[in-house]
């Protein structure tokens, strides 16, 4: 029983963290495009940027939501128009939206692994440090120094994109002020992330953060991410408010479209 579990872990694994489908039915909106050439990962990274409609007009500087699986034929298109929508309706504060075009996915959003049955989803996996750094070093200063931008900033993204998300929050909190994290996956590494979530949020530092995931039916994901409810109840960590979906009947491939909405209205609203 335990060996056919195992099975079924690694086929869901296969199918849950493939490469994404490009999106065909979201209308691209305007938006800038520009090409970092990144020293950490020795390859130029395209990234998307999509101002709401009163930056042109306003001199204000205004919060960034970076998005993983950011590409024009990935995610970037429907979280943008989203965010259109949540701003004209007055749900949201008006944001600036980040997107940042995949490469090698399953290289960058992965940290070490000691499970030989996660190195094999592709010939190179872990590389989440280096892509964190990319990140941090070398994309946000751009983006601070090419736009008008507050120091509030956010991060979003699914799957194994929720992965480095929840990963840099327990690792790294202070990178970012708001996570959003869908279908997480947690399994990586032996579930890893949960298992130390403890002894890292023993380290929390003292400062506002918010952290907003949610789960599908996926049975891998979902137990994770109930037990990581578990951890952040248990400790209790001041200033950090957290909020968990808990979605049985969405699947993996639904649960973005599916609840960022109520992500972006939570993390964001005015």
């Amino acid at each position: 029983m335990k060996s056919f579990t195992y099975i079924c872990a690694i086929m869901w694994l296969l199918i849950s963290c493939s490469d994404k489908t490009p999106i065909i039915n979201d209308v691209v909106p305007k938006h800038d495009s520009l090409i970092v050439e990144s020293t950490y990962l020795k390859e130029k990274r395209v990234i998307n940027i999509w101002t709401p409609k009163n930056y042109a007009t306003s001199e204000d500087s205004f919060p960034v939501l970076y998005m993983l699986d950011g590409g024009v034929k990935e995610d970037f298109p429907h979280i943008a128009n989203t965010l259109d929508t949540l701003i004209t309706s007055d749900k949201i504060k008006p944001i600036i939206l980040i997107g940042i075009e995949n490469t090698q996915r399953r290289r960058d959003l992965t940290g070490p692994t000691t499970v030989a049955k996660d190195k094999e989803i592709a010939p190179v996996v872990g590389g989440a440090e280096t892509f964190r750094s990319f990140i941090r070093n070398e994309l946000m200063p751009q983006i601070r120094k090419k736009y008008r931008v507050s120091s509030e900033e956010g991060i979003i993204g699914e799957s194994l994109a929720g992965l480095f998300i929840t990963e840099t929050l327990l690792m790294y909190p202070d990178m970012f002020d708001h996570y959003i994290a869908m279908d997480p996956s947690l399994w990586w590494n032996d579930q890893y992330l949960v298992r130390n979530a403890k002894n890292y949020l023993a380290k929390f530092p003292n400062e506002p953060k918010k952290y907003w995931f949610a789960g599908s039916s996926a049975e891998d994901i979902n137990v994770a991410t109930q037990q990581l409810t578990t951890m952040l109840n248990d400790a209790k960590v001041a200033s950090f408010e957290w909020n968990y979906l808990d979605a049985p009947k969405e699947h993996h491939n639904t649960i973005f479209r599916a609840t960022k909405e109520q992500a972006l209205i939570w993390t964001w609203k005015k």
